[in-house]
């Protein structure tokens, strides 16, 4: 019983002791973090992405100290100068993530092109053909071609089955990269064109379905870019599969002549001796015959 009542004494005072210590150490603490101000820079007004940043395009402030991100930008001479590499709005902080310190390149999206695939823009003849005009950079669509030829066919080509799209372009000639800011009453512009990443056995296909019939792009998936780049595999596959086989019976055919050119040229060396370095063997009868 003695025991039980000395350990509940101190339990009780390391008890006592905590709740000092949290009252009159830690909570001062809080509260003096919370109160504490810092000078950071924030946005005074839009800026647009690839824009270079001025001077009064900023204002700074006095906020709370606490929670703040670990990469917002606290001196106004640190922003100066710099390009935005999103959008940014008033109000916004500035992160160091969305500056860069060399201007965009416009239509920097060019700058995949590595040689393999190519960058090909086809027409949107209608409002429905282009997903009532929410298609963006980044979707994986598939492209159905109508009105193919004189039978107006409709065709679903294994070829365009999974397609990615890198822009689109109004009629003006201006990429819809953005979404139109709603509260400055700005209308957004319908695409005209879509810009695909093609291989050139699609591109071809997609050139010639430009001249004889209409394209429609139907969503597959927009997201997480690892998961699209599967879907860009398995197009991948099908295309060499398509394309694979008939090259190689390309070559074949191509070996077959080349070895018939081959025979037909030993043989009429051999009639001859043209070409051989070697005297035709001619028969005595006939060389007495021919000297008669």
């Amino acid at each position: 019983m003695k025991n039980l009542m000395k350990n509940r004494i101190v339990i009780g005072l390391i008890c006592i002791i905590l709740s000092l210590v949290i009252c009159f150490g830690l909570t001062p603490m809080f509260n003096n973090a919370l109160k504490s101000k810092v000078s950071l820079v924030r946005v005074n007004t839009e800026i647009h992405k690839g824009e270079q940043i001025t001077e009064k395009m900023l204002t700074t402030v006095e906020v709370g100290g606490y929670n703040l991100p670990g990469n917002v930008v606290y001196r106004m001479e640190d922003v100066v100068g710099r390009y935005a590499n999103a959008d940014l709005y008033r109000g916004d902080y500035i992160l160091e993530s969305k500056l860069s310190d060399t201007p965009m390149l416009k239509n920097a999206y060019l700058g995949r092109l590595n040689g393999e695939n190519l960058a090909i823009s086809v027409s949107i003849k209608t409002f429905a053909a282009g997903l009532s005009g929410k298609l963006e950079a980044g979707d994986i669509v598939t492209l159905i071609a109508s009105d193919v030829g004189e039978n107006r066919e409709t065709l679903l080509l294994p070829e365009l089955k999974y397609v990615e799209i890198i822009a689109t372009t109004a009629s003006s000639g201006a990429d819809n990269d953005v979404q139109a800011d709603a509260e400055n009453g700005e209308e957004p512009e319908l695409a005209s064109t879509i810009t695909v990443l093609a291989a050139p056995e699609q591109a071809r296909l997609l050139a010639e379905l430009e001249q004889t019939g209409k394209l429609h792009a139907a969503l597959v998936f927009r997201g997480d870019r690892a998961q699209a780049r599967k879907f860009l595999e398995e197009q991948q596959k099908v295309l060499e599969e398509l394309y694979g086989e008939a090259e190689a019976e390309t070559e074949e055919e191509t070996g077959k002549e080349t070895e018939a050119e081959i025979e037909t040229i030993a043989g009429k060396e051999a009639g001859t001796g043209e070409g051989t370095g070697e005297v035709p063997i001619v028969d005595d009868k006939e060389a007495n015959a021919g000297g008669q």
